[in-house]
């Protein structure tokens, strides 16, 4: 059975669309018949054994923290990763060292590839130095934006095959210089198995929301996920106030947390639509189906920037699986996932009106509901579920085998 080994920055049983990327991609595999492990690096924090279970995936621990000044700590960062790696490598023999961004992890994958011997996959789910500059932590002129850019150009450049998550990444991957032919684009998906039955309406739990009146359901717009600055939510609430003039019994459900939300909620405090938002905070992630089941429309009013441009988002398609309506800012990222008018409406991003009316117009045409549900749903079934989208993964590595060697897979293929 061939073996794979994952090589990650963090993982379960930590929460985070980067692990639950993970899980679904493990998951596919090992039902597909591949055998499959995961590495993980000193930037997983949570307290746990050196080889951990999680949602019966199994997951190896780089023990131990690296420090020193910036650049020294990241390069010991990578050796203390790497030896991880190599010990792992020298008891499991894999056939395939799959690493996955940040390029830290590509870096350590690369040293032990080349001292093994074995092939290394590298995927890339973002621009770590463009997330950094998303969320406040980093500019684009600064050394650490640069120093990040050429490790990543350097790891992606040695690798055997290169794998990202959309159009965008490799558009730019390719305006570096790469061979269009060495990058394969795996999209963002869903598992179905485990998100796609939506769960019925929590009445009670609406009414204690405050999301009925006059005995009837009020239309809810909903938005769960992390509240960073490039999301947005401070249009979606400077929006409300808008369609509140038109649609006085809609309401707004924010679901999640971040660096922003103490900002967001003295904005929403201050706006006069106050008394139609709902802020919930952040909720395990087994309930999150309870709140989505509450919404009809789910909007993601995400501002212009290089990283919205160029990465597609999980949530559009986590909502649509859910049989969602969608609201969405027209940036690249979202153009990917979304046929305007046909699986969902967008509209003008960094503008509350181009927000508001995007919703008032979705509100105002439930009669389309049914379709615009169906054809999202269709989407993402056919074009961004997992249990398809693992396949191509298979052709990468068949690539990489050498000469007449087959991927074995087991019953489960």
């Amino acid at each position: 059975m061939t073996r794979i080994l994952h090589i990650l920055d963090h993982s379960l049983p930590m929460h985070s669309g980067y692990t639950f990327r993970t899980r679904a991609i493990m998951k596919a595999q090992t039902a597909l018949g591949l055998e499959v492990r995961g590495l993980t690096g000193p930037r997983h924090t949570q307290d746990g054994p050196p080889v951990e279970e999680a949602d019966g995936l199994l997951f190896h621990r780089t023990t131990g923290r690296a420090t020193g000044v910036a650049g020294l700590r990241e390069w010991r960062e990578i050796g203390r990763m790497a030896q991880a790696i190599d010990d792992l490598v020298a008891d499991w023999r894999p056939d395939i060292l799959h690493a996955h961004s940040p390029a830290l992890c590509g870096q350590a994958a690369l040293r032990v590839a080349r001292r093994r011997g074995l092939p290394m996959v590298y995927e890339i789910r973002a621009f770590w130095e463009d997330a950094a500059v998303g969320n406040g932590t980093s500019r684009d002129s600064s050394l650490k934006y640069r120093l990040t850019r050429q490790l990543e150009s350097h790891v992606v450049a040695q690798a055997d095959a290169v794998v990202t998550i959309c159009e965008g990444l490799r558009a730019d991957l390719i305006a570096r210089g790469n061979a269009p032919a060495r990058i394969t684009v795996m999209p963002n998906g869903v598992d179905l198995a485990l998100f796609g039955q939506p769960l019925p309406r929590d009445g009670a739990l609406a009414r204690e929301l405050g999301f009925e009146a006059d005995g009837a359901a009020c239309p809810v717009i909903g938005f769960i996920g992390s509240f960073y600055d490039y999301e947005g939510i401070d249009i979606l609430i400077a929006a409300m106030e808008l369609l509140v003039r038109y649609h006085p019994n809609a309401r707004l459900l924010l679901v999640g947390g971040g660096p922003c939300e103490a900002a967001l909620r003295e904005q929403a405090a201050r706006s006069p639509a106050a008394s139609a938002i709902r802020f919930i905070g952040r909720v395990p992630h087994h309930e999150v189906d309870r709140y989505y089941a509450l919404a009809d429309i789910m909007a993601y009013p995400r501002k212009k920037s290089r990283l919205t441009d160029l990465v597609t988002p999980l949530k559009p398609l986590e909502a649509m699986a859910q049989g969602k309506l969608v609201a969405a800012s027209d940036v690249g990222g979202h153009r990917e996932l979304m046929t305007d008018g046909v699986t969902g409406k967008l509209f003008a991003p960094d503008s509350a009106e181009a927000c508001a009316g995007a919703l008032a117009s979705l509100l105002a045409h439930r009669e389309h509901w049914a379709d615009w549900r169906a054809a999202g749903r269709h989407h993402v079934e056919t074009s961004h579920d997992w249990a398809v989208n693992a396949r191509r993964y298979l052709g990468v590595y068949q690539s990489l085998l050498v000469p007449g060697a087959r991927i074995e897979v087991g019953a489960a293929a």
